[in-house]
């Protein structure tokens, strides 16, 4: 009688708990705001230019990410714009990946300035010149990224510029394990010895003052990758103009027209 009795409570707490796990509202739950729309037509030019069912699932695909992603502030307060940029940035390098979501990225930290090499951003720092960069050894996993710059990248439509975008590009770049610009992730063995050879001649240019490519994309393959996303997502039909077969080695990888 005893062994009924024990096992009818033991059944009961596990019901008890099982209802209770699936109840719990999710109190942390971010969903797209109707003024967010606003916002995102009149900031995000990617996003204006898309169809009505891509604005959908673009807006799908922000909400997910920031219900993935932590956002935080430093010395000052997170306003909604400040949130959409982020996941745009995020979102529009990986827009033709059905619900990808970075596996490398778990906080975004925002800082209201430029910063430096020791992450200083007071106005008495020196050499402040940085506007972005994704964190490794005790910042694994995260990525730190200046406000400022992070405005300038959407405000700025025709300086084929994205700090935001750039720094989500090194993610991706990472996907493989190493920031190297070798984009092992999104193309084939066979196109990535194209990607190299097109790379060389390319930084090459940079390098001699030949090219309207940002000279940054000069320092090495890394930064050349992702200056060259960059200039893909903000000025597509230049860079295509300019540079077709570059346009068309970033098209392949991120299946976007």
């Amino acid at each position: 009688m005893l062994y009924i009795v024990v096992t009818i409570i033991i059944l009961f707490l596990v019901y008890l708990s099982l209802t209770k796990k699936q109840t719990k509202p999710n109190t942390h739950k971010i969903t797209i705001q109707e003024h967010w729309y606003t916002l995102l037509e009149e900031n995000i030019l990617f996003y204006k230019q898309l169809n009505t069912e891509d604005r959908l699932h673009f807006k799908k695909r922000i909400e997910s990410f920031l219900n993935h992603v932590e956002i935080v502030a430093v010395d000052f307060e997170l306003e909604d714009l400040d949130l959409l940029l982020v996941a745009s940035s995020a979102i529009i390098p990986v827009f033709g990946f059905n619900n990808f979501m970075y596996p490398n990225l778990k906080t975004v930290i925002i800082y209201p300035d430029y910063f430096n090499e020791n992450l200083e951003f007071a106005a008495k720092s020196k050499n402040k010149i940085i506007g972005g960069l994704v964190g490794n050894g005790r910042f694994e996993n995260k990525m730190i990224l200046s406000r400022r710059a992070l405005h300038h990248g959407f405000t700025n439509k025709t300086d084929k510029g994205n700090t935001g975008i750039h720094e989500f590009v090194h993610l991706l770049d990472k996907l493989d394990g190493n920031i190297d610009g070798i984009p092992k992730a999104l193309l084939d063995n066979e196109n990535l010895v194209v990607w190299l050879d097109l790379v060389h001649d390319k930084m090459e240019a940079i390098n001699d003052d030949d090219s309207d490519i940002r000279n940054y994309g000069g320092t090495s393959k890394e930064e050349f990758f992702a200056v060259a996303c960059e200039y893909f997502f903000e000025r597509p039909m230049l860079l295509k103009r300019k540079h077709p077969k570059l346009y068309q080695m970033l098209n392949d990888c991120f299946t976007v027209d």
